[in-house]
C-alpha cells in the first residue's frame, strides 16, 4: 500500500529537505497497517483530525476512509465518539460555575 503524504509534509520537501525524511518515515510507520486493518487506522486518524479541529484532514481522511471500504454509517458513529469524548470536558468544567 502506498502511503500519500498530506500537502504539509509534501511541501517540507522542498522548504527542509534534511527533516522531510525524518517526518515522511513518522507518518509511513504510523500509517503503515499491522494490526489494525486500513479502514480502521483511517476512522482512528479521521477522530484524531476531529478533536483537534482540522477541517481539512477530516474532509481528506473521511474521503480515504471510504476509499478503504467505511461506510457512512461507521463515519457517522466515529463522529458521534469524538464529539462524546470532547464535549465531556466542556459539562465537566462548566460544573465549577456552580460551585
Amino acid at each position: 500500500m502506498e502511503i500519500k503524504l498530506p500537502w504539509f509534509v509534501e511541501e517540507l520537501r522542498e522548504k527542509d529537505p534534511d527533516l522531510f525524511p525524518v517526518v515522511k518515515a513518522v507518518v509511513e510507520s504510523a500509517l503503515k497497517t499491522r494490526a489494525l486493518d486500513l479502514k480502521t487506522t483511517y476512522l482512528v486518524v479521521l477522530a484524531l483530525d476531529a478533536a483537534k479541529n482540522a477541517e481539512q484532514g477530516v474532509k481528506v481522511l473521511a474521503a480515504q476512509a471510504r476509499a478503504a471500504g467505511a461506510s457512512e454509517e461507521e463515519i457517522k458513529e466515529v463522529l458521534r465518539l469524538v464529539y462524546y469524548v470532547s464535549g465531556m470536558d466542556v459539562i465537566k468544567t462548566s460544573l465549577k460555575a456552580f460551585e
